[in-house]
């Protein structure tokens, strides 16, 4: 089986190799753009970029997406140290803290973390250490996801190891926009390209498919605009 992505709005994907699943940035219950809730989400392995709400996924019951999803599955949770921590403190025994540069060899593939430029914190006020992104081992290639960011020069560094598909943010005023996630896909080179993070609230709105236009005439990656619940099948 080829690897699957599914978006599930703003920045939740839930990646299917084939052999094992992958959930990033579980925002499942209070998303108003997810299709399903978070105890439909089946994980060997949850990749927790930062601590902000709508990336934890608080509920209005007061738990988090993230922590109930790892209790249900036994999936490990692979973040920054701080977070790792964290998590560990709200009685999940998989979490496994790293940091940025470092690889770990997760039950699902290598997963290296990269740098990203945002901020952290977790709901409760909790120090959430540096936000990251991360680089995904799969059969077909590196899967990239910049996660929430701006724009970094060092991205170049990142595609040169050669990224099959990258997922950016595109949003705006809480990551980089439509201009700066085209820059991004011209420092990245990636073969195929998605956005995320937009369009989940007002603030956020963006036109995807103008941003997949300028995609096609500025570089030569492959964008995909899929819908919340939409799957990329990487071949």
């Amino acid at each position: 089986m080829a690897t699957q992505l599914t978006w599930h709005g703003h920045g939740a994907w839930l990646i299917d190799t084939g052999s094992h699943k992958i959930v990033l940035d579980p925002f499942f219950d209070e998303n108003p753009a997810a299709v399903i809730k978070s105890d439909e989400v089946e994980a060997d392995v949850i990749l927790l970029s930062h601590g902000h709400f709508d990336h934890v996924g608080i509920r209005a019951d007061g738990k988090f997406d993230v922590v109930e999803i790892a209790k249900r599955t036994g999936a490990q949770v692979v973040t920054i140290l701080e977070m790792a921590q964290w998590i560990g403190g709200q009685g999940v025994e998989n979490a496994v803290g790293m940091n940025i540069g470092g690889t770990f060899q997760s039950t699902a593939g290598p997963v290296r973390m990269t740098q990203a430029v945002h901020s952290s914190s977790l709901p409760d006020g909790t120090y959430g250490g540096s936000p990251v992104g991360f680089i995904l081992e799969v059969p077909e290639g590196l899967i990239y996801f910049a996660c929430d960011t701006d724009l970094f020069s060092d991205m170049k560094l990142i595609g040169a190891k050669g990224i099959l598909l990258a997922v950016v943010p595109i949003g705006d005023h809480f990551t980089m926009g439509v201009d700066d996630a085209v820059e991004a896909v011209k420092l990245i080179a990636p073969k195929q390209v998605a956005p995320a993070h937009y369009d989940t609230w007002p603030p956020i709105a963006q036109d995807a498919a103008a941003w997949a236009e300028k995609v096609k005439s500025e570089t030569s990656a492959t964008p995909h605009v899929i819908k919340p619940g939409e799957t990329i099948t990487l071949g």
